[in-house]
Order: structure tokens, then sequence, then C-alpha cells
């Protein structure tokens, strides 16, 4: 009797182990959506008079707010002809600033659903499963499969993990990111052809992925003579990297015909930069957000402009010397490294830091399988535990609470 006892638990381990990866993945999404619907209900209870979202607003009411409302608008509305100007003769925050394919897979979802918000709920729930299952195919021949199951563990609970339950196009981004290093990885390129714009048109982020193809094709270059380079690879790494490109600035150049504005795009992006910065702008000047964000912010903290300055600094350099040196990062592999670099370096130059910041920095998810590489339990589980704690600490400002400036998803 005895031994029937001790062998149960490792039945359910043999059995457990041999689901499908899928499966057990599917099992350990649905827990983290479990626990983060609960994280929403208890922020919906503590909402208050000076929240953003009233007492008591329901779980849809907060999957609904905030940039998912200019998704929403951007659906029932379409882009604005004329750009909405603030009383100051400033473009105003508007549409153009959220490209269009997650609005409108939302809506046309949503028709079959009932709302706008099921679609868009349902499309960030199911890109976010999705994107995990590609991140453990692009995980496991780099790290193994436990780390990398571990991996899957800490991307559907991490800090940012809300936005699997929200209307924001993150999710969505992510799976198409996501699918295309993964092509990169295994040099299929064709579907990348697809796979690109459908990335360029869900989230602005894809002139960071034509700077890491042309990173990528560097260092393939360079390995030629160990990992020989075909003339059809450099063909197609060539190619992509010029629908990118193209695709990157296909956005500024649709809203401009549509507008009339040649600075539509660029003028309504800065609109929501001047919610921290007062005065004119000159435009859009590369790099120029990090060190604005910088002296703000430390001047805010009782510091000193020139202090910001060097601590951004140094902080290039050590996040530089991570991707290079470090070695749980160095197994990760060349292309999710040489994509985390491309991704920094992009928000480096376009971003002006504020609260925001921890959702942008959501596409440097596949540098998790550097955290899952140590083998000890009580490691994995302390990670565990500190980004469920960030979890609820996110939920609980941005949506609890959410009436100061800082407290922005």
């Amino acid at each position: 009797m005895a031994e029937q006892v001790l062998s149960e638990p490792r039945r359910l381990r043999e059995r457990w182990g041999a689901l499908s990866p899928w499966l057990r993945i599917g099992v350990f999404y649905l827990a983290a959506r479990a626990v983060t619907t609960g994280f929403f209900v208890l922020a919906s209870a503590m909402s208050g008079p000076g929240s953003r979202f009233g007492v008591n607003p329901t779980v849809a009411d907060l999957a609904v707010g905030w940039d998912a409302q200019w998704y929403w608008l951007t659906a029932v509305s379409g882009y604005p002809a004329d750009l909405p100007l603030t009383s100051s003769g400033q473009v105003a925050e508007n549409q153009w600033a959220f490209m269009p394919i997650y609005a409108y897979l939302a809506a046309a979802l949503g028709a079959a659903l009932g709302s706008w918000i099921a679609g868009a709920v349902v499309i960030s729930l199911v890109a976010g499963y999705l994107s995990a299952v590609v991140l453990y195919r692009l995980w496991t021949p780099r790290v193994g499969a436990s780390a990398a199951m571990w991996a899957v563990i800490f991307f559907v609970s991490g800090p940012l993990a809300a936005l699997f339950q929200v209307g924001y196009a993150e999710s969505l981004f992510m799976l198409w990111l996501f699918l295309a290093l993964l092509l990169i990885s295994q040099r299929r390129y064709g579907w990348l052809y697809v796979v690109v714009p459908l990335m360029g048109f869900t989230r602005p982020a894809v002139l960071a992925f034509a700077l890491f193809l042309g990173l990528f094709g560097i260092w393939r270059w360079m390995r030629r003579q160990e990992d020989p380079l075909r003339g059809r690879e450099v063909t197609h790494i060539l190619a992509l990297g010029a629908l990118a490109v193209g695709v990157g600035f296909a956005w500024q150049v649709i809203a401009a015909v549509a507008t009339g504005d040649p600075a539509a795009y660029l003028a309504t992006e800065l609109a929501w930069r001047r919610n921290w910065l007062t005065g004119d702008s000159a435009g859009f000047v590369p790099f120029e957000g990090f060190v604005q964000g910088a002296e703000f912010w430390f001047v805010s903290w009782g510091s000193s402009a020139l202090i910001g300055l060097i601590v951004l600094g140094l902080g290039i350099v050590a996040l530089g010397a991570l991707l290079i040196f470090h070695r749980a990062v160095r197994r990760t592999g060349m292309e999710i490294r040489l994509w985390a670099a491309s991704y920094l370096l992009y928000l480096l130059a376009v971003f002006f830091p504020q609260s925001s910041i921890f959702r942008l920095l959501v596409p440097l998810s596949p540098l998790w399988a550097a955290v899952a590489v140590p083998k000890r339990t009580a490691w994995r589980v302390s990670v565990l535990v500190v980004a469920l704690a960030g979890q609820w600490w996110w939920i609980y400002n941005m949506y609890a609470l959410g009436n100061t400036y800082w407290q922005i998803p």
C-alpha cells in the first residue's frame, strides 16, 4: 500500500510529462489568466472616486480602458482626415498613433461576439497563448525543454501579463514578432514576407526589426566560413530588410496622404510627449526623447539633469554588456540577442521614457529564457513570485488608481 501511495505522484508526473507541450502551456496559460482575472477583480473593488475608472468598475470597464479606447475609436470612427488641434494650435492626440490591424480585426470578431471589447480581449487572449507556444519552440533548442517551459511560465505570469486580457495590440504584435524570430532562426524566410507587414501594421516597431535584419545579415556574413551563407539567403535578408523599412515608413506616408499634412504621424506621436514636456517642439529628433526624459525625471526627483544623463549613459553601457557577455543571455541565441539590441536602440531613438516604458519593454520577452536557465527550483519559484507581485503592482497602479502622470500603462 505504501509503495502504491509513493508511486502515485510519480505516475502523475509521467502523465504530465507525456502531454504535448502545447497542452501543458495551455494549462499554465489558463492558470495565469485566472490569477490575472483575480487581480483585476481586486483592482475593481479597490477603485475609488479618485480613480480614472471610478467606483467599482467592471472587469470589462478595465479591459476597455486607456489605449483600448483609442483602438475602439479607430474601429468605429476610422482615422481623421483633419487632424484635431489643441487650443494652442498644435496637433492633438488622435487615432493616427494606432495601427489598424488590431482595431479592425477586433471589430470583425466583436460583431459576432456582441461587442468590440469582447473581440479585442479574445484576440489578445488567443494571441498571448500562441505567442507562448511559439516562444517555447524558439527557446527549446537553445536552453532545453525544462528551462523553456519555465520561461513560458514567467512570460504568461509576468509583470505585464495583464496585456493578454485587455484591448491592447501588444499580444498580437508579439505573436507576429515571435513567429518572425522563429522563422529567422530556422532560416525559413518565405513566410516572413507576410509576417513583416502584419507586424508593421499592428504596432509601430517594425523599423526595429529592419535594424535586426541588418545586424543579423552582418552576423551571418561574419560566420560564413563555419556556417555557409548562400546567395539565396543573402537575397532574402536584403529583400526582407527593404520590406521592413518600407512598411515602417508606409504609415507615415498613408497619414500624410489622408490628412494632407506630411508631418501628420510624427506630430500625432509627439502630442503624447507634451503631457510631460511643455513648450513648443521643433519636431521629432532621434534620441532626443530619452535625453529629455533623463533630464525631466531626475530633476523631478530632486536631482540634476547631469546626473540623469550620466545614469542614462551607464544604463546603456550596462545593457550592452549584459547582451554581449552574460552567459545565460548568450545561451538564448544570437537571434534573440540581436533583436534585443535592435529594439532597445529603437526605443532610445524614438521614445520619451515615462510609465509606458514597462509596456514597451514587453517585446523583449524572448529574454525570459535567460532568467529560466539557472536550474535551481528556489530561484525559479522566487522569480515567479516576483513576477506575480510585479503584475499586481502594475494592475493596482494603472487600473485601481490610474490617477497621476506616472500611472499610465
